[in-house]
């Protein structure tokens, strides 16, 4: 048979053997159905809860209605609706920028700002622990890409000093997936000016800040989700109106994708419209204090409890699990050898009660591990 990559492995015994390995490296992973009745959930992203909000559901349902299930084509084509402009309009006000480009997923977002701005001639330094959308966009961007250590704004000034005549791009997540920890967006904003670099702030998880202030001499893209805090699905990128318009011109993710359904984009608007209504101070004053109760003054709702070894923290998972709680076990690949852990993610859904139970179990799981 013919070889794969220099082999005489075929592809049916490549990939058996690909399993057999991940088995025996106890790494396989597969989906898990949640149902209503099942354990409580301390995985979600949807952490205001607004996936059921009487108003985002009421929205979407009109929506379905309206427009029917699916937009049929690209933007650029015949998949464009007043409700897509509607909703651009809306995260343009959010996020403080003349213009917004929507696209069918956050990972697309990135994708796509990446490969439309980090072409040829650039340099792209991005941040050690940025969310697999933005490594990948920097796979798939024709430039240069320099990896700054985690956070290190020296390490990252070094490597923008030592570009030469390339235009550069800082990219970096404001809110870290897997530490939970947060960016210093003042100082990247005020490095990225001075250094005349592009910076690419992607805000997925950034429901409890940090807040982005974004002065006239500095070039910023604000990156975000419609899945985590909106509680929908979609990307969008809020910038300068040039910036925006090289997007829906040059960004593939954009110009080749279906446009994103009319219900996920109605309930995102109306999501947007309770976030910035007292409700959603509510709501995020809520998530603020179920996050102190597990991890005082802890920047986000992920809250990681490193346990190291794998199979200790697997077994920790399942003894949540036994008590009604699934918190998830994160492990290598995910996350570096040696370092894994327990991902707690907070939603201002949770009762208090949930986040009593939860406290109690992970004193008591978390003690025995350690011991």
């Amino acid at each position: 048979m013919n070889g794969v990559g220099g082999g005489s492995m075929s592809w049916d015994a490549w990939a058996g053997a690909r399993v057999r390995a991940i088995r025996d490296a106890d790494r396989w992973r597969a989906p898990r159905d949640v149902v209503d009745g099942g354990p409580v959930v301390f995985a979600s992203n949807d952490y205001l809860g607004l996936t059921r909000h009487p108003r985002v559901v009421a929205a979407a349902h009109d929506a379905l209605d309206r427009y029917g299930t699916g937009s049929g084509s690209a933007r650029l084509i015949v998949g464009s609706r007043p409700i897509h402009g509607e909703l651009e309009r809306a995260l343009a006000s959010w996020k403080g920028m003349p213009r917004a480009a929507l696209f069918p997923t956050g990972f697309a977002a990135n994708l796509g700002v990446l490969t439309t701005f980090g072409h040829r001639g650039v340099l792209i330094c991005s941040d050690e622990l940025n969310h697999a959308s933005i490594i990948d966009g920097c796979r798939l961007a024709a430039g240069a890409v320099a990896v700054y250590r985690h956070r290190d704004l020296d390490h990252l000034r070094t490597l923008l000093r030592e570009r030469g005549d390339r235009r550069a791009i800082v990219v970096s997540d404001t809110v870290f997936s897997m530490d939970g920890d947060v960016a210093d967006v003042d100082a990247l904003v005020d490095l990225s000016a001075s250094e005349d670099a592009m910076l690419v702030l992607d805000e997925a998880h950034a429901v409890l800040g940090p807040s982005v202030a974004v002065p006239p001499d500095a070039t910023v893209l604000r990156v975000g989700t419609l899945s985590k805090t909106l509680g929908a699905l979609g990307g969008f990128v809020a910038a300068p109106t040039k910036y925006v318009e090289l997007i829906e011109n040059l960004a593939r993710p954009y110009i080749f994708t279906t446009a994103s359904t009319p219900a996920d984009t109605a309930a995102a608007l109306a999501a947007i419209d309770v976030l910035r209504a007292p409700e959603g101070e509510a709501l995020i004053a809520r998530l603020r204090a179920h996050v102190d109760r597990v991890r005082d003054a802890h920047p986000s709702p992920i809250i990681p409890f490193v346990l190291g070894d794998e199979t200790t923290t697997l077994e920790a998972a399942r003894a949540l699990l036994d008590r009604g709680l699934l918190v998830p076990a994160i492990r290598p690949p995910t996350v570096a050898p040696g370092t894994s852990r327990l991902r707690v993610t907070l939603s201002a859904a949770h009762t208090d009660a949930e986040v009593d139970a939860l406290v109690a179990a992970l004193a008591d799981v978390l003690g025995a591990a350690r011991r």
